[in-house]
This record gives C-alpha cells, structure tokens and sequence, in this order.
C-alpha cells in the first residue's frame, strides 16, 4: 500500500529525467493529473496522456512525455516535496513562497482545486502547499 502518491509521482518523473528516458508512467488520479498539466503549463515536461485499461476501463496510467534541453539535461533542475502524510504545510496567500525569487513555481491544492502559487496570490488563495519545481 502506498502512502504517499504524490510523492511517488514526483519521484517516478525525478528518477526518470535522471535516466533520460522518454516518459514516466504513474498510476493515475485526479491530484496526480492535476499536477502534471501543471507542469506541463509551465514548461517542466512536454506532455500528458491518461491511458484507462483494466475491466471495462477502470484504472488510470498517467504517461507524462519529458523535456530535456540541448545538452539532453532535463527542463527542471529540481522537484521537492513540501506537504508530507506526516507532516501536512498548509499556506495563506500572504505566506506562499517564492521558489527561487520566482523562477521556479510551487503547486498548492486549495479550496477551487490545484494550482500554481502565481495563480493562488492572484486569487487569494491559500491551502496546502503540495510541491515546488525549479
């Protein structure tokens, strides 16, 4: 049984990138596919495909395709966990981090669904801080 599954996500698509291969596929969910159209929003990986199989299309894989520069080096330096089981971080909007002084961006779940810390000061939101990417 896992307990963490977004942290497995975001593990899965690290070791990847680091291995340079082509894609990294995920048992899918709604938070997963959230957090991969956002990354695919802002350019960390080039794309995402959800795939159902099992009987009668029950299960979900989430395919995420990388991105990697010139230099076959991935389009993300880094991708951490914030908000663990064990330990939840929950943010106001006038507390969300600044990844990098900017540069990178962190992902929040919030009461109107997942979104980007630009995206939550516009609205003045705050929530659970998932992830950050740079």
């Amino acid at each position: 049984m896992m307990t963490d599954p977004i942290g497995d996500l975001l593990t899965r698509i690290r070791n990847a990138a680091r291995s340079r291969h082509e894609v990294a596929r995920v048992p899918g969910s709604k938070v997963k596919t959230a957090i991969a159209e956002i990354l695919k929003a802002e350019g960390y990986v080039a794309d995402v495909r959800t795939e159902k199989w099992g009987d009668g299309g029950t299960k979900e894989t989430l395919t995420v395709v990388l991105k990697y520069g010139r230099e076959r080096d991935a389009a993300f330096q880094g991708l951490r966990r914030v908000s663990r089981p064990g330990r939840r971080v929950y943010v106001g909007h006038d507390a969300i981090p600044r990844v990098l002084s900017g540069l990178g961006t962190a992902i929040l779940s919030t009461s109107h669904g997942v979104m980007t810390d630009k995206e939550a000061r516009r609205q003045k939101l705050g929530g659970e801080l998932l992830c950050e990417v740079w």
